[in-house]
């Protein structure tokens, strides 16, 4: 495809450019110069490089300039520490109809394949961060090199509800085999967007050789030179097309629906994909990514998808509602009151990504002993993974510490607390550590669902106090909901998002309002599948009827993983708050009080039933629903109980609801979180007259 740099402006006119240079530079050993294009957006590298029209024409050119020079090899490197990430979104979100698809898609492969077809050798220095399309730029070479500190290394665009659509598909199962591209294309994609390792692209094949980054382009130019020379031979695996190539389709089907149900076309496609790259045929291949691109660029799964990736890589980053950072305190020590899983796991935290003491308090010396050898043995793990030194495994143990006397917390700056869950206990513990803290010393809850305005309303100063509300695995689940109460002062509420940045959270300012935003909703939704089965409803069928929407896991699975007994406290809470909308089930009151933790069991060849004791124990109604009637109800109730969410205050908009399930219940890109979905089935409108989100917001413009 020709294309000239105007026509590519008049495309996307406000792309951030990358522009590709070259140069000739003498290599030893070679007669000839090596033609060497640099790929740089001019910004530095907290703006990675990414492709949109401009940048593709502006490569394209690079290479033909490289190769009229007729050079010993062609070489494209980056910017410092970023190669490139991909292709710029912001151009497939502004694509308003499929002929702007094909051109992008076709553009990309056009050039990418120029590196590809050339009888030059050509050779990828990957020289820091490479995701999506800058990873099927260096695959598109003969050969690639790899900096030891490279920091990101993915193909993302399944975790989008995209597919590698330049090249991915075809390129990574013909190089590294079937089964590794698997691994690659769909599960770690899949599994949370998991980033693989320099040591790990090496491993699969997708790196030929891996060099240090301090002298990383002179060793890759070395590298280069007697490759060219005939001295380097450099082996390529022999790729099984045949049972090998049947076992990873299947694999890779199995991931698909095991994390998308069938919901995510992009991953459906990619599916296609992998099984069309079996023939090996580049033409053919590139033309059905083409294709496929273009029938996902105009799709409301894509743009909400895109939708997703902006709320989490640039709203995330400026939390709506959060005071001026400089009102931010220093926090030069941690105190955790509690020594449980929840407050061993919070300290391991705070000591890894602050560096600061942190001393945790319980009730007897046996728990806080187990809370501090709870930290110290997973640091232990850490470094026997080798992902710390020695010496710093040591320098963080050296930090926790345990006290039975809340004294220990004199000359703490921020303490936490996680106990148990009831608001008098909260309330006496408050007062306790007040009587030892410093008037400016904030003072923290991870109450998941208890009104924190309540809890300070008996201290000296409850403008210091804050909701500070973490996920579980806390080290895993990268939401933080900080919940500001009636009291709360801007320099608490700026110093709990700052602590939040330092601990690498993705923090939502959220009023004080019971379950706040992400247990608010997962109750009410989970409320409505109880109610259902208590109606009548088999389980079997309940459990299934979200299945269409693709969610992380679903509702009953979701019940075993909070523990019964905790979903049964949040579903009373907020019983006593909006009786109304959230009931108690009387069946899962008894369900807590038999002990029952799941309704599911497993039998050894993985057959999932009904525990007979949880059947025998359930009272069924008689007016069971059909699966698409559990769904409807369940989504319906989201739309009701977000609006009135939004219409309290309780976030500043929608995409701050959305960014809270994608975070912190795993909700599907593709959804959008939740918002886009109810808009474009109609329920945001069936149930509250109108839509979340302006038309063209996470979808297809009209």
């Amino acid at each position: 495809m020709t294309i000239t740099a105007e026509e590519a402006k008049a495309i996307f006119p406000d792309e951030v450019v990358t522009v590709a240079k070259t140069r000739l530079i003498s290599v030893p050993g070679l007669d000839k110069p090596v033609a060497f294009i640099t790929i740089d957006n001019g910004l530095d590298h907290t703006r990675p490089s990414t492709f949109g029209p401009q940048s593709l024409v502006s490569l394209g050119a690079a290479f033909d300039e490289a190769y009229a020079a007729g050079p010993a090899a062609i070489a494209v490197t980056g910017k410092p520490f970023i190669f490139a990430v991909g292709a710029d979104l912001t151009a497939v979100e502004q694509a308003t109809d499929r002929s702007q698809g094909v051109t992008i898609g076709k553009l990309g492969h056009d050039v990418f394949k120029k590196f590809t077809d050339s009888d030059i050798p050509t050779f990828a220095f990957v020289n820091g961060a490479v995701m999506g399309g800058g990873l099927e730029l260096a695959l598109s070479c003969h050969y690639r090199t790899l900096a030891s500190n490279a920091a990101a290394i993915a193909l993302p665009e399944v975790f989008l509800g995209l597919f590698p659509g330049w090249g991915g598909t075809q390129l990574l199962p013909n190089l590294i085999g079937a089964n590794d591209a698997v691994t690659v294309i769909f599960e770690n994609a899949l599994n949370q967007n998991k980033m693989l390792k320099p040591k790990d692209a090496l491993g699969l094949g997708i790196a030929d050789v891996l060099f240090d980054s301090a002298d990383y382009l002179e060793q890759s130019l070395l590298w280069l030179s007697g490759v060219v020379r005939g001295e380097i031979s450099v082996p390529r695996k022999e790729i099984d097309r045949g049972d090998a190539w049947d076992a990873a389709v299947a694999r890779a089907k199995g991931i698909v629906h095991g994390k998308t149900k069938g919901a995510a076309p992009g991953a459906q496609k990619a599916l296609e994909l992998l099984e069309l790259a079996r023939e090996n045929d580049l033409e053919k291949g590139y033309a059905a990514e083409t294709e496929g691109l273009a029938d996902l660029v105009m799709s409301d799964e894509l743009r909400a998808g895109l939708y997703s990736f902006n709320l989490v890589q640039k709203r995330a980053k400026r939390p709506a509602g959060a005071p001026d950072k400089s009102l931010a305190r220093k926090v030069t020590k941690v105190g955790v009151v509690g020594a449980g899983l929840m407050a061993s796991q919070m300290a391991l935290l705070f000591i890894r990504r602050l560096h600061v003491p942190v001393v945790l308090t319980d009730i007897d010396q046996a728990r806080v002993d187990k809370g501090v050898g709870y930290v110290h043995s997973e640091i232990d793990k850490l470094a026997g993974k080798k992902r710390i030194s020695p010496d710093e495994a040591n320098r963080l143990k050296a930090l926790v510490s345990g006290s039975l006397d809340k004294s220990a917390f004199s000359d703490a700056d921020f303490v936490i607390e996680a106990v148990f869950e009831d608001l008098a206990v909260k309330q006496q513990v408050f007062a306790e550590v007040e009587e030892h803290v410093s008037p400016e010393a904030i003072l923290a809850t991870n109450t998941s669902s208890l009104s924190i305005t309540d809890m300070a309303s008996k201290l000296k100063h409850p403008e210091r106090v804050v909701g500070f509300h973490f996920f579980n695995p806390v080290a895993v689940m990268p939401l933080l909901e900080i919940v500001r109460a009636e009291q709360t002062d801007d320099a608490t509420l700026a110093t709990a998002f700052s602590i939040g940045k330092q601990l690498k959270k993705s923090s939502v300012l959220v009023k004080d309002a019971p379950a706040f935003v992400v247990n608010r909703l997962l109750t009410r939704f989970m409320g409505e599948v109880i109610k259902s089965v208590d109606e009548g409803t088999s389980f079997e069928v309940a459990d299934k009827a979200t299945e269409p929407l693709g969610l992380p896991m679903s509702p009953m699975i979701l019940l075993q993983l909070v523990g019964s007994a905790v979903a049964l406290h949040v579903s009373e809470t907020m019983h006593g708050a909006f009786p109304d909308r959230f009931s108690v089930s009387e069946n899962m009151k008894k369900f807590v009080a038999a002990g029952k933790g799941a309704v599911w069991q497993w039998d050894s060849t993985g057959k999932q039933t009904v525990d007979p004791e949880v059947q025998a124990l359930w009272e069924f109604g008689s007016s069971p629903l059909t699966g698409d009637e559990v769904k409807s109800r369940a989504l319906e109730a989201l739309a009701e109980e977000i609006r009135i969410m939004l219409d309290e205050g309780v976030v500043a908009e929608a995409q701050d609801i959305d960014l809270c399930m994608l975070l912190g219940a795993g909700w599907p890109f593709w959804l959008g979180g939740i918002t886009p979905y109810l808009d474009r089935t109609g329920i945001s409108e069936k149930v509250t007259g109108k839509r979340f989100l302006a038309p063209g917001v996470a979808s297809v413009p009209a």
